[in-house]
């Protein structure tokens, strides 16, 4: 394993950090409901692609992907632990979920991000589409990106 790696999930090991780092950006620290953060694109027959990415072999950051209508997809779950944010493994997350999407055929990426991460997904050209609502207790608004 290199330095700096994302990854699509592959294995059971991989699938548990990815879960791992969500569980503590968004239920430890965010305070989202177990409850809402876990659902039926998290259960090992769904057809959702898992991403995860190592530091030294610690696991520091996680995305979804999923097919939202046919070609588009839908990024979700992205996360990066506090202790590695600032070192680029946002944008890594998403320069390797973007890949996969055009490799599954998708030409759209819609996402729901936080407020709080909106000029981060700006940053890597998508567009705000929708006014802020409230997702899981905290402020959101869907983006877009054709790929």
């Amino acid at each position: 394993m290199t330095e700096t790696e994302v990854r699509v999930v592959s294995t059971d090991d991989e699938r548990e950090d990815a879960f791992a780092v969500r569980k503590a950006v968004f239920v430890d620290e965010q305070g989202v409901d177990e409850e809402i953060e876990w659902d039926e694109y998290d259960e090992p027959e769904s057809d959702a692609v898992h991403f995860v990415g190592y530091r030294g072999g610690e696991a520091v950051g996680a995305a979804r992907l999923r097919e939202y209508e046919p070609g588009v997809g839908k990024v979700e779950r992205v996360a990066v632990l506090e202790s590695a944010r600032g070192e680029g493994w946002g944008r890594r997350l998403m320069e390797t979920l973007e890949s996969e999407a055009r490799s599954r055929g998708f030409d759209t990426l819609v996402l729901h991000g936080q407020t709080s991460a909106e000029g981060f997904y700006h940053g890597l050209n998508y567009e705000t589409t929708s006014d802020v609502f409230d997702e899981a207790g905290i402020p959101h608004v869907e983006m877009e990106k054709n790929l």
